[in-house]
């Protein structure tokens, strides 16, 4: 697998190709032109892991991830959502967004008001999970 790597040799910027061949030995190529590099004593280039995999649990607070203007409120507090379900709209950047319940559950509370101008990353509304 051919990696496109930056490099600094002598405060000059390269853009290079790596390739470690069959035999271990690593090849280059820097404009147009191919290097073999040799380093002794090294093992084989370990992949780098990836990091989590596993469920997240989702949150029951619902804001959104830009400023914008509350249009309506489809829910009240008390009541059942389930996941996906629209909760509210919010008009930002001239567009209507639906926002959706991340959560199936009550809602608990309701933070704004239909005509509400809302910052980002304000709690909206906040749904107690269903117990399972």
């Amino acid at each position: 697998m051919t990696e496109i790597r930056k490099v600094i040799v002598d405060g000059v910027e390269y853009e290079v190709a790596v390739d470690v061949a069959e035999d271990g030995k690593w090849h280059a190529k820097v404009a147009d032109q191919i290097f073999e590099i040799e380093i002794p004593d090294s093992g084989p280039v370990a992949k780098k892991k990836r990091v989590g995999g596993g469920k997240k649990k989702k949150s029951g607070t619902v804001s959104a991830n830009i400023p914008g203007k509350i249009v309506t409120i489809e829910v009240d507090v008390g009541q059942v959502v389930e996941e996906g379900q629209v909760i509210l709209i919010l008009e930002a950047m001239k567009m209507q967004n639906e926002i959706q319940a991340p959560i199936s559950g009550k809602v608990i509370s309701v933070n704004c008001e239909e005509g509400q101008s809302i910052e980002a990353n304000v709690p909206l509304v906040v749904i107690e999970p269903n117990e399972e």
